[in-house]
């Protein structure tokens, strides 16, 4: 059994706080060889704590009187958290991990770790449910809690595998309603890239080279011809881009799987990429401020009369009648579902499961199809039925006559 006990800073929180703001650590292995931590706090206050800890559970060690560490505080485990294993994800993950863990805490006020059970987690649902939503008079919709639940689940489990919670809590996600699903059909898509785009204003600027009519109608054909998310585009680097062999690079730091992947593209995205071809580092420039490209993509679809009809409950805002880029996402997922294989489909939507892809698929012609194959029973096909209902009355010119057998 190893005996030693040390102290320590985590690299990650040295390069963001610095070697005065970041938490010094006690570490140890317990009698059963599992490893422990214990955060002492930052600066020379938190490492002459650390180092009395260190002193004091050597001894414990030493002397074999060393109980395993079950009281680690919400707060000591999260910074453990934060410093382990939120380096290792990407930025957007991080920030919502973060935000989720803080609406825990908001309305939970965890203490120890150990105590946290399931009556905790469902305090939290119940909490965050009545909470305001996004849009004004809507409320929290169940897809925001259960992201925020996913992101809690991750953590707990971390802190049962560090055996600072004996066992985890049960995680009810809340139901969430099963919506039609909403693309950018292809005579809407016609609309916008015909008759939108030649009302863009934006993108403008002497460097740009060319109109942003040519700009969006690039953007809007690959992103309906290749069902990425609007972030891999505006990242893509003309350097990624072989317009000889028709094929663009995704990397793994500007997409969800974390892959570099080469991605063959159809000859129309390559003619809509040409057309915009330029020595500029990205192929679409815009900047940091997505906010604008959003109301953008919005004031062209109202230029062209779209609008949709929105059935949630809430004060309908402008936003709330219009596609968003995600749906074009969904039209590539829904015009392709019969065209190719759901393994293909996965591949290039770059999904982990294909339930995640069905999620994204409007079936209503694959259903449609489907009821016209129907079998019809031969009772059913009988032509003369709709022609004069049985219970139907006749005319007095088809009644026959009582008399004309006498």
């Amino acid at each position: 059994m190893n005996k030693t006990v040390w102290i320590f800073q985590y690299p990650a929180e040295v390069r963001k706080k610095g070697p005065s703001g970041a938490s010094w650590y006690v570490g140890w292995y317990d009698f059963n060889g599992r490893r422990h931590s214990e955060s002492c706090g930052a600066g020379s206050r938190g490492k002459n704590k650390a180092e009395k800890r260190q002193r004091r559970l050597q001894a414990e060690l030493d002397l074999g009187v060393h109980q395993s560490n079950t009281k680690k505080t919400w707060k000591d485990f999260r910074e453990e958290y934060e410093a382990q294993i939120l380096p290792n994800l990407a930025r957007q993950s991080r920030e919502q991990i973060r935000a989720a863990l803080n609406h825990f805490e908001r309305l939970v006020r965890p203490g120890r770790v150990e105590l946290i059970a399931t009556q905790a987690v469902d305090q939290f649902v119940a909490a965050r449910r009545k909470e305001r939503g996004k849009n004004p008079g809507s409320l929290l919709s169940p897809a925001t809690v259960n992201k925020d639940l996913r992101h809690i689940k991750a953590a707990l489990k971390v802190a049962c595998d560090w055996e600072y919670l004996a066992k985890m809590p049960k995680i009810r996600m809340v139901r969430e309603p099963e919506k039609l699903v909403r693309y950018v059909t292809p005579e809407d898509f016609a609309k916008i890239y015909n008759e939108g785009c030649s009302s863009a204003c934006l993108p403008h600027g002497p460097n740009l080279g060319h109109a942003p009519e040519l700009w969006w109608k690039a953007l809007l054909a690959l992103a309906y011809m290749t069902g990425w998310r609007i972030r891999e585009l505006l990242a893509l680097r003309w350097e990624d881009v072989d317009l000889k062999a028709g094929t663009i690079i995704t990397r793994h730091g500007d997409n969800k799987g974390k892959r570099d992947e080469r991605v063959p593209v159809h000859t129309v995205v390559v003619e809509h990429l040409l057309q915009i071809r330029s020595n500029r580092l990205l192929v679409f420039p815009w900047g940091h401020d997505e906010q604008r490209l959003w109301i953008e993509f919005r004031r062209i679809q109202t230029a062209v009369r779209i609008k949709l009809v929105c059935r949630e409950n809430h004060d309908h805002t402008p936003a709330c009648h219009v596609y968003g880029f995600h749906d074009l996402r969904r039209a590539f997922a829904t015009v392709n579902a019969q065209r190719m294989k759901p393994e293909v489909l996965q591949k290039m939507m770059r999904h982990k499961s294909y339930k995640t892809t069905l999620g994204y698929i409007d079936h209503a012609e694959q259903i449609d199809a489907a009821v016209a194959e129907l079998r019809v029973p031969d009772v059913l096909r009988a032509t003369d039925r709709s022609a004069t209902p049985a219970s139907a009355p006749e005319s007095e010119d088809e009644r026959p006559d009582a008399n004309a057998s006498a």
